[in-house]
C-alpha cells in the first residue's frame, strides 16, 4: 500500500522505533483527536471504534466513504500504539472505483493528517478479497487460476443453454407438463411456440435466476431439491430449477470454468481449514464494509470469518473456528461452504448464526450501509434483510450508530426525501392491512431513518445549500415532448450565467428513456453550448468486444463486403473516419482499398478510410496474433476505461485460444463473447469524475447514479407503470399461468433464507416477488431524489408512452403515487404552468 516513491523496505520493528521517536505516542493522540473532532456525531461514533461489532446505517449525503477513511486511518494509528506486531485493515466495497476512491482518502488521512507511512490496509471489492484469500491457497480453494477461465453467466450463455438440453433430455415427462400448462389442445404449432418459449425464455430465465440465488447463499443443488418436497406447485418450480442448476455446475466443472460466486466460495473452502484460517485472520486486525446493503449471504459470512479474532493468544478463533477442513479437494463441498449458515440436516438454514453479536463479541467489524438504498436485489442477490439484522443486533448491544446529519442537499429536498420515505410506508402498511407493525419492520419499504441537516459550524464547505429557485420543482406536463421543452428551458436557464459553475443530471429509469432524450436535446445543448453527456451511450463498454470483432473479421476476410462495411461502421462511429457512403466503398472491396490506375480517382475522405484499412491489414501480417486486440484498441483511440477493458479481452480470449493460437481460434472466441456473454467492462478511477463534471448536463439512469450528486437533478418521466412499475407476465408464456417461474424460485428461496417456517407456495412467492420489486422501486426514487443538492425537478406528463420501446404510442399514463402526494405536501412547489406558458 506505499506509494511509490518508497522503495527501500524498512523492518516493522525499525519502522516502529523510529516512529516512536518521530511522533511520540501523546503527538499521535493529539492528531487521532484533531481527525475526530472534526467529524460530523455519527461519523465520530465510526472513528472511536476500537474493537467488537459496530454497525452504521447512514441516511444519503452522510459522508459515508469519508468518515470510513477517517475512522479507517485511525484504527492504522492506533495499532502503532498497541504493538509492534503488525497487522492490517481489510477495507471492503461494493465496486473497483468506489475502492479507488475511499484508499485515495485513508492515504491522505495518513499521509497528511497523521504523518504516518501509506501502509497497513488492504482496499478491496469483494471478489477481489475472495480471489486473493483463494489464489494464495490455491491447495485448499481448488482454483488452479492458470488453468480456469472467469465468466459472468447470463440466460443466454452457452452453458446455460447446454444445460437445459442436457436437462431436458433427462427430464422428459417434466418438460412435457410444462408445455402442456394449463390447457393444451395439441395443436402442433402451437406445441412448437411453447417449446421455443421454454427453451430460449423460460427456462433459461429460471436457471440464471437460481444459479445465482442459490449460489451465493451456499444452497447446493441437493438442498434445492430437498426444499421443493415442501412446495406443492403443479410444475415442481424448485426441483426443475435444482436439475438446471446442478447441469450447469457439472458443465462449470468439466470445462475449468469459474464465475463470480465461486470466487466466494473458493475462499470460504479456504477457512474452512483451520491452519488457513488461523493464517488469514492473524493478518487482519478488523474488516470495515462499505455498502453493506448490498451483501449477499455468503459474502458476510467471509467477512465476518475474517473478522474473527485469529491472533496468536488464541487458541483458533472461536468465531471463525466453525469449519471442519473437510476434504478440500473434493468437488463435491463446492457449495456446502460452512455449517454455521448451512444447516445441511435441516429444512431450512439459520440466518440468524450470521449475524450472533454480542458486547463481548470478538469480531472486528464495521459495517456500513443504508438499508434504504438498496436498490439491487431484484436483479442481483444483493438482499438488504442481511445488514437490518445486522443493524438489530447491534442495537441490542449498543453497538448501533446513525449517521443522519448529511449536508448534501438543501433544506427542502431533505424535506422532501423525509416526506416521501414515511408516506411510501404509510401506504405500505394500509394497503396490507398490517397496521400493527412497527415503522421500521424489515418487510416494510424503508427502514424508519429521517435525514437531518447538518448543524452550524459543520466541516463540509457549503454544507446544506442554499435552494435554487425553489429547491423543488413539481411539474406536469402534457406529454413528453412538453416534457422536453420544459426541461430544456430550465437548463438553458441553470447553464446561463456562468455553466462552468454548476453540475446537473437527468436521472432515467430506463436506457431506452435515456437514448430518446439524448436525440431531442443535442441540438438545444449545441446551440447553446451545453455539453451533453449520456453515460447509457458512452459508457456501454460492452462495445469493445464488437468493434474488437467487427475489425478482426475484416483483417481475416477484407474482400468480404460486409465485413468491410461492419470495420467502416466502427471507424466512423469513432470520429475516425469522415461520415459518408459506406455501401458504395464496401461494395468492391478490392477497388476500395487497392485501386489500379484505371479505377475513378478517390476522394480525399475516401482515401483517408482505404489509409486506414490498409495499415489494419499490415498490423495483421506484422504483428503477432496475442498483440492484435491491444494494437487495435489505440488505433480506434480508446480512452483509459476502454483501453483497460480491451486488455482484459485480449487477456480472456489468448486464454480461452491457449493449445490452438489461431485467427479462428481468436474470432471464435471473440464471437462466443459477443453474442452470449455479457463482458464487464473495467471501470477507471476516473469514471465518477466523468460523470459529475461542471458544465456538463449527464443523462443517466438511477441505478447507475447511487453515489453521485449534482447541483441539479431532473426527474422526467415519473409514471407509475414504471415507478413501482407492474408486476406482470409475458404473454408469450401466459400458458403456464399468471405468474413467472423465475420469480416464484426466487422468493421462495429467499423465504427459506429467510428462516421462515414454511416455503411459500407459488401464489404467496408471486405476492412476495411483486412486494419486493414495488419496494425497490421506491428505494429506487429515494435514491433519485437524493442526489440533488440545491435542486430537483420532477415530473410526471399526462401522455406518455406505454412502454419507451415505441416512445411516439402516446396514451394517458397514471403518476407514480408519490409526485401526488408530494404535490399536496408541497403546494408551493408545484409550478403553475399556464403562467410559464404566457411568460414565455
Amino acid at each position: 500500500m506505499s506509494d511509490s516513491n518508497i522503495t527501500v523496505p524498512v523492518p516493522p520493528e525499525s519502522l516502529h522505533s523510529d516512529l516512536s521517536r518521530r511522533s511520540p505516542v501523546s503527538n499521535l493522540r493529539e492528531k487521532i483527536l484533531a481527525i475526530r473532532n472534526s467529524l460530523r456525531p455519527g461519523q465520530q461514533q465510526m472513528a472511536d471504534w476500537q474493537s467488537g461489532p459496530l454497525a452504521i446505517s447512514a441516511v444519503p449525503g452522510a459522508g459515508k466513504s469519508t468518515g470510513m477513511a477517517a475512522a479507517a486511518a485511525i484504527a492504522i494509528a492506533r495499532q502503532y500504539e498497541r504493538s509492534s506486531h503488525r497487522r492490517h485493515l481489510v477495507v471492503v466495497t461494493f465496486t473497483r472505483s468506489a475502492a479507488a476512491n475511499i484508499k485515495a482518502k485513508i492515504r491522505k488521512f495518513l499521509r497528511d493528517d497523521l504523518s504516518l507511512p501509506q501502509m497497513g490496509f488492504f482496499v478491496y471489492t469483494l471478489h477481489g478479497l475472495a480471489l486473493n484469500i483463494a489464489s494464495r491457497h490455491s491447495d485448499l480453494s481448488g482454483l488452479q487460476l492458470e488453468n480456469v477461465t472467469l465468466i459472468t453467466p447470463t440466460q443466454s450463455h452457452r452453458f446455460i443453454r447446454t444445460a437445459i438440453e442436457q436437462w431436458i433430455a433427462n427430464n422428459s415427462g417434466i418438460y412435457l407438463r410444462l408445455l402442456e400448462g394449463h390447457q393444451f389442445d395439441g395443436e402442433e404449432t402451437e406445441r412448437l411456440r411453447r417449446q421455443s418459449v421454454l427453451r430460449t425464455e423460460v427456462l433459461p430465465e429460471l436457471a440464471n435466476t437460481v444459479i445465482h440465488e442459490a449460489k451465493s447463499s451456499g444452497i447446493s443443488p441437493e438442498l434445492l431439491r430437498e426444499w421443493s418436497k415442501q412446495t406443492t406447485d403443479e410444475y415442481a418450480i424448485l426441483s426443475v430449477a435444482a436439475g438446471l442448476y446442478e447441469q450447469y455446475q457439472n458443465l462449470m466443472r468439466s470445462r475449468d470454468f469459474i464465475d463470480y460466486d465461486d470466487m466466494i466460495l473458493a475462499a470460504l473452502r479456504v477457512l474452512e481449514n483451520d491452519s488457513a484460517r488461523r493464517i488469514e485472520q492473524n493478518q487482519v486486525f478488523a474488516v470495515f464494509e462499505d455498502e453493506a446493503q448490498d451483501s449477499s449471504p455468503l459474502q458476510t459470512q467471509l467477512l465476518e470469518i475474517l473478522a474473527s479474532d485469529g491472533g496468536d493468544e488464541r487458541d483458533g478463533g472461536d468465531e471463525g473456528d466453525e469449519g471442519d477442513g473437510g476434504d478440500e479437494g473434493d468437488n463435491s463441498s463446492l457449495l456446502t461452504p460452512n455449517s454455521s449458515l448451512l444447516t445441511p440436516n435441516s429444512s431450512l438454514p439459520s440466518t440468524d448464526a450470521i449475524h450472533r453479536v454480542s458486547p463481548h463479541s470478538s469480531l472486528n467489524l464495521v459495517r456500513v450501509g443504508d438499508p434504504n438504498q438498496a436498490i439491487n436485489s431484484t436483479f442481483t442477490p444483493a438482499d438488504p434483510i442481511y445488514f437490518r439484522q445486522f443493524c438489530e443486533e447491534c442495537d441490542r448491544i449498543k453497538r448501533l450508530a446513525t449517521m443522519d446529519q448529511a449536508g448534501r442537499s438543501t433544506r427542502i429536498i431533505i424535506e422532501a426525501a423525509n416526506f416521501a420515505l414515511k408516506w411510501i410506508n404509510n401506504q405500505w402498511l394500509a394497503t396490507t392491512n398490517n397496521k400493527q407493525q412497527i415503522s421500521d419492520n424489515r418487510q416494510v419499504p424503508f427502514r424508519l431513518q429521517t435525514i437531518r441537516p447538518v448543524e452550524v459550524g459543520d466541516p463540509q464547505t457549503n454544507a446544506n445549500p442554499a435552494p435554487v429557485g425553489r429547491g423543488l420543482e413539481l411539474y406536469t406536463p402534457r406529454d413528453i415532448h412538453h416534457t422536453v421543452e420544459l426541461l430544456s428551458q430550465r437548463v438553458i436557464e441553470l447553464f446561463g450565467e456562468d455553466p462552468t459553475q454548476n453540475s446537473a443530471a437527468i436521472l432515467v429509469r430506463e436506457n431506452r428513456q435515456g437514448r430518446w432524450l439524448a436525440e431531442s436535446l443535442t441540438p438545444v445543448c449545441k446551440e447553446h453550448n451545453i455539453i451533453l453527456y449520456d453515460v447509457g451511450e458512452r459508457d456501454r463498454r460492452s462495445h469493445v468486444p464488437q468493434e474488437i470483432l467487427a475489425l478482426l473479421q475484416f483483417c481475416d476476410r477484407p474482400h468480404s463486403p460486409d465485413y468491410l462495411k461492419a470495420a467502416l461502421e466502427a471507424l466512423v462511429q469513432r470520429q475516425l473516419i469522415p461520415t459518408q457512403d459506406l455501401n458504395a466503398l464496401a461494395s468492391l472491396p478490392e477497388e476500395f482499398l487497392y485501386p489500379g490506375p484505371l479505377a475513378e480517382s478517390q476522394t480525399e475522405t475516401v482515401q483517408k478510410a482505404a489509409r486506414l484499412c490498409r495499415s489494419l491489414l499490415r498490423a495483421r501480417l506484422e504483428l503477432p496474433l496475442y498483440q492484435l486486440i491491444s494494437f487495435l484498441a489505440l488505433t480506434l483511440n480508446y480512452d483509459q476505461a476502454e483501453l483497460a477493458t480491451a486488455d482484459k479481452l485480449a487477456e480472456r480470449v489468448n486464454q480461452q485460444i491457449a493449445g490452438n493460437s489461431s485467427m479462428g481460434g481468436m474470432l471464435s472466441a471473440l464471437s462466443e463473447i459477443v453474442s452470449s456473454e455479457r463482458f464487464e467492462p473495467v471501470e477507471t478511477e476516473d469514471s465518477e469524475e466523468r460523470y459529475t463534471r461542471r458544465g456538463q448536463l449527464t443523462i443517466i439512469t438511477m441505478h447507475k447514479a447511487k453515489g453521485l450528486d449534482w447541483d441539479y437533478v431532473f426527474l422526467p418521466f415519473l409514471h407509475e407503470n414504471l415507478i413501482p412499475g407492474r408486476f406482470w407476465v409475458p404473454p408469450q408464456s401466459q400458458f403456464l399461468g399468471d405468474f413467472t417461474l423465475s420469480e416464484v424460485a426466487r422468493a421462495q428461496i429467499r423465504a427459506a433464507l429467510h428462516g421462515e417456517s414454511t416455503i411459500p407456495d407459488v401464489t404467496q412467492a408471486w405476492e412476495q416477488a411483486k412486494h419486493l420489486k414495488i419496494s425497490e422501486e421506491y428505494r429506487l426514487l429515494y435514491v433519485a431524489m437524493t442526489r440533488a443538492k440545491r435542486l430537483v425537478w420532477m415530473s410526471a406528463a399526462q401522455k406518455a408512452p406505454f412502454t419507451w420501446s415505441k416512445p411516439d404510442n402516446l396514451q394517458e399514463q397514471a403518476p407514480c403515487p408519490v409526485f401526488p402526494a408530494l404535490k399536496r405536501q408541497f403546494p408551493e412547489c408545484v409550478m403553475n404552468l399556464a403562467v410559464m406558458t404566457k411568460q414565455a
